[in-house]
């Protein structure tokens, strides 16, 4: 039995209703990464060094969300031509989808290391969890994109399923390392801190299992409909995961600090609070400790200013030594 080939949705005819509700939801979600950048960057240090990763993770990951969905809104624009009876795609709708793809391929991977950047997992446990989840999420996106995209233009079935079912091993491998390494820290961590790390871990695997139903959407027609329905659900479901699951790992990143702080494991600048709630106080370390049998570096002068150049024999401060041959 010969199956017959997918339709793709980017070869649908749109209303202009359902041009304008597409363009007002990528719009939405991109200003959306625009403030949550901006967000991101302001609050970083109100994160310890400790787990600084995520900070980094987070940034990256909603700069190459919003980089992207300005792309799809231009690919958007100039991927239909208005005529009487509606928006006609050309050649360049499918950048619309192939897009998506692309930047799931960099922010995914991105997303999976910032939850491993606030578990409690530590050392070559940590790299080697943050390998495979990266390698596991990136070779995900990139089957779904050779069966849905690449492939016949998306067109073939046979293809369709069998780079998605490829790509579900790849999800079950990353779903499985992932929590695992929520699972194992949870344990060790205050009451306050695993209700945060599980709940940005529930956030973000099941908004995964999104991606996978609308996926499979186009095995079932193609209608100026089914094409709006697709892409306002894939634009609401990266706004939420992105944005929802970074603000609760941004919640755990400061408790976990805090708790740190607390507990004289490390020290931070500034006071931290969370919902008007202070955590911890602000403190910097009073003594440098240092590893066993090191000492103290030797002091070194400061260097002359003008008025000392200009008078060559003015003398040293206090606390000053002459520079030596050693320096």
């Amino acid at each position: 039995m010969r199956l017959t080939n997918v339709s793709v949705p980017w070869g649908a005819t749109l209303s202009n209703a359902e041009h304008q509700l597409i363009f007002y939801f990528l719009v939405v979600a991109a200003l959306a990464f625009v403030a949550g950048f901006i967000r991101t960057y302001i609050t970083r240090n109100e994160v310890g060094s400790r787990y600084r990763t995520a900070v980094s993770a987070r940034l990256g990951m909603l700069g190459v969300a919003l980089l992207a969905y300005i792309l799809i809104i231009v690919a958007f624009l100039l991927g239909y031509d208005s005529t009487a009876g509606g928006w006609v795609p050309n050649d360049g709708a499918i950048n619309i989808f192939s897009t998506r793809y692309i930047e799931w391929t960099v922010s995914v991977p991105l997303l999976t290391i910032e939850l491993l950047a606030v578990c409690a997992t530590l050392g070559v446990q940590a790299r080697r969890n943050t390998a495979i989840a990266v390698t596991a999420t990136g070779a995900m996106i990139f089957c779904g994109f050779l069966g849905a995209i690449v492939i016949d233009n998306g067109t073939n079935t046979g293809a369709f399923i069998l780079w998605a079912v490829i790509s579900c091993v790849f999800w079950v491998i990353a779903n499985v390392v992932l929590i695992r390494a929520v699972r194992q820290s949870l344990p060790t961590l205050t009451p306050e801190s695993h209700t945060m790390l599980k709940s940005a871990a529930i956030v973000l695997l099941a908004g995964w299992v999104v991606y996978p139903i609308v996926y499979f959407l186009p095995l079932f027609g193609a209608s100026g409909g089914l094409t709006t329905t697709i892409l306002i659900t894939l634009t609401v479901a990266d706004v939420i995961v992105k944005l929802g699951f970074s603000t609760q790992t941004h919640r755990v990143a400061k408790l976990r600090t805090a708790e740190d702080v607390r507990a004289g494991d490390d020290v931070h600048p500034e006071s931290i609070w969370i919902s008007s709630v202070k955590q911890s106080d602000a403190g910097l370390p009073r003594e440098v400790y240092l590893a066993e049998g090191a000492a103290v570096h030797d002091r070194r002068t400061k260097p002359p200013t003008s008025a000392a150049v200009a008078s060559p024999e003015a003398p040293l401060p206090p606390d000053s030594t002459p520079l030596d041959g050693g320096y």
